[in-house]
């Protein structure tokens, strides 16, 4: 393949208050792996905490050079929640060696970035180290679990015209974020593609629920009773699927598929506030026996009428098998006519 003669695309990316798992997810994009496949766009790294050889010094020379315009940022990727306390100060998270916070440094490289892009739900909206018990001051770039605002302020925009790019989940899926740096170094990302949590359309106009390997327990409401059941996991087990924005299911993950193929329900972590669910994680809040949490765009009056027909007609063979953890019942094949 011929080398491209324009400049490659250049990401700046920092590490907030975060678990590095939104790194790790990001490692294992496919088919290549991250650095092959950024390297085929012609994308590549100015520094990254985990990949990059530079350390010390030579990082803080770098990040001057970007905030003074001396090093042209394309993509400035933040992972991890912005710390701003105590009292606004930022002082949870100081730089290292350079005498300033993290918020500082994010604040000041956000004004040369032609971009900036949320790596997980913690930098988007906050998500965990912003949860009521957690102490930090913790906020996302540019909204705070869902009030607009949160570090960089409402309407900020970036040089490059668009908001914060929020590539959410916790931890999002690498294709996510690979799709989302290449369709903004190709000119392909405008304000029209991101929803109004800012994440881009291509993933976020889907939902977990589309393509589940679940869903004809779903249909049938054949509900499992233990994470290792085959049943549907929404009626028991908090899978809230039916409300989380994402295409998770239509895309492989490290080889395999989405978390309720693991017998783990979807926690909705696309979407602010999920670290706070009503009930336990495992666990389906209801009200007179119906789930509160129902599919987003389904009257709950409908819903229940759906279910009391649904689990009239369901086959025999999903029933017994969704309190199963494997197949008990084949489906029946008929004879050839």
């Amino acid at each position: 393949m011929q080398s491209s003669t324009l400049a490659p695309f250049r990401i700046l990316w920092l590490q907030a208050g975060s678990c590095g798992g939104c790194t790790m997810s990001a490692l294992g994009a496919e088919p290549a792996g991250l650095s092959e496949t950024l390297e085929r766009a012609d994308i590549s790294f100015l520094w990254h905490p985990s990949f990059s050889e530079e350390g010390g010094s030579e990082v803080l020379r770098l990040l001057e050079r970007c905030r003074d315009g001396g090093q042209p940022i394309d993509a400035l990727c933040i992972e991890g929640a912005l710390l701003t306390g105590p009292n606004g100060s930022g002082k949870f998270q100081m730089l290292a060696g350079s005498g300033r916070s993290m918020i500082w440094w994010v604040r000041e490289l956000a004004k040369r970035a032609r971009f900036v892009v949320a790596v997980g739900s913690c930098a988007a909206f906050g998500a965990i180290p912003a949860a009521q018990t957690v102490p930090t001051e913790a906020t996302g770039l540019q909204y705070c679990g869902e009030e607009d605002g949160g570090l960089l302020g409402e309407g900020w925009l970036s040089p490059g015209g668009l908001p914060v790019i929020n590539v959410a989940g916790c931890a999002p899926h690498p294709g996510w974020l690979v799709e989302t740096l290449m369709a903004l170094a190709s000119g392909g990302l405008q304000a029209a593609d991101l929803d109004g949590f800012g994440r881009p359309r291509f993933w976020a106009n889907h939902l977990a629920h589309h393509g589940c390997a679940r869903n004809e327990y779903y249909e049938f409401k054949a509900s499992a009773a233990a994470p290792s059941h085959l049943g549907c996991l929404m009626e028991n087990l908090g899978c809230k699927g039916t409300q989380a924005p994402g295409d998770c299911n239509f895309r492989m993950w490290n080889g395999g598929r989405a978390c309720p193929d693991a017998g783990y329900a979807c926690i909705n972590c696309t979407s602010p506030g999920f670290e706070e669910p009503v009930g336990a994680f495992l666990e389906t809040p209801k009200v007179a026996g119906i789930p509160i949490g129902l599919p987003v765009d389904m009257p709950k009056a409908w819903f229940v009428a759906l279910s009391a027909l649904s689990k009239s007609a369901t086959p025999e063979r999903v029933r017994k098998n969704a309190r199963e953890d494997h197949v008990l019942v084949p489906p029946r094949r008929r004879s050839p006519s």
